[in-house]
């Protein structure tokens, strides 16, 4: 009899593939995806961190079972991953850092410490002193600004702003379709690596609101080192693709690879939240102990072994 299933760590995983109109089965123990066909196509679902659903795909049960004991984030979206309808939650289940991160995140002395440590860490400089949020909101805002125009340069581009709307994705201009794209690529790694560590993406610092505060806040310290460059040289790419969304896809699934990207989501996670300085919560001492210990797992801590 074969071991029960389990996950392996973020760090040994590819990043994320997209599937579009096809049925999405487990046939002969197999993670499959069935075209109108019939022909089969085995995706090695234990090992990818994240598989963006588009419109024109059908999961099945065992399928959906089967995504959530190897760890992997399912995420339905729409035209070309950029709007989120449901995902699936195979990580998070570790109340420490749950009520660790809610901790951090009430705490106003704390949460600016935090934040302080996303800024250094995204423009590789400590931020101003005696700056509240808002004002360091203000000054990243005016700093990413700086950073699309400087971007629009080196790879000779028109650039006037950011442009999304998720219910015109055509009336968006070709970079900054390509930008939403790669957006949406870095945001499904980046959930699966908030997940996987145990904390809540929807429990953020900067953003809030959002069932993906969190996702947000990571995401954006690694997003003009990683994807938003990827997107302009894309869209710089002559002739003008014909499906740009793909690939951008395509190149930054590469660059996720080559840059390791998802080896360094999770320890930059524990360096900003160690940033708040509170140790996690221990324990009520009322609380009923734990019946039957979590089996011994080969992935990270927040997955479901």
């Amino acid at each position: 009899m074969l071991p029960p299933l389990k996950p392996i760590m973020m760090r040994e995983r590819v990043s994320l593939i997209f599937i579009e109109y096809g049925q999405i089965d487990v046939v002969d123990n197999a993670f499959v995806v069935i075209d109108k066909n019939g022909i089969r196509t085995h995706i090695p679902v234990g090992s990818v961190a994240c598989i963006m659903l588009e419109p024109g795909t059908r999961v099945s049960h065992a399928a959906a079972a089967l995504a959530a004991r190897v760890g992997t984030l399912l995420v339905w979206v729409g035209e070309a991953g950029v709007r989120l309808y449901a995902s699936g939650q195979p990580g998070g289940a570790r109340s420490d850092r749950l009520l660790y991160q809610a901790k951090l995140a009430l705490d106003d002395t704390s949460r600016l410490k935090v934040v302080r440590k996303m800024y250094e860490l995204r423009f590789g400089e400590k931020s101003p002193e005696r700056r509240s949020i808002e004002q360091l909101r203000g000054i990243e805002g005016a700093r990413v600004r700086k950073l699309y125009e400087l971007l629009a340069q080196r790879y000779g581009l028109k650039w006037e702003r950011r442009k999304y709307d998720p219910d015109n994705w055509d009336g968006s201009d070709l970079l900054n379709k390509c930008v939403s794209a790669a957006n949406a690529c870095l945001y499904g790694i980046t959930e699966a690596a908030v997940l996987a560590a145990g904390y809540a993406p929807a429990v953020g610092f900067i953003h809030t609101g959002k069932p993906l505060s969190f996702v947000y806040d990571i995401a954006d310290i690694f997003k003009f080192d990683t994807v938003v460059p990827v997107a302009f040289q894309t869209a710089a790419r002559p002739p003008q693709q014909q499906q740009p969304e793909r690939a951008v896809r395509l190149a930054c699934r590469d660059m996720f690879r080559k840059e390791k990207v998802l080896a360094r989501i999770i320890p930059t996670i524990e360096e900003v939240l160690a940033a708040g300085e509170m140790q996690p919560p221990t324990p009520h001492e009322e609380a009923v102990p734990i019946a039957i210990p979590n089996a011994e797992s080969i992935g990270d801590v927040g997955h479901r072994s």
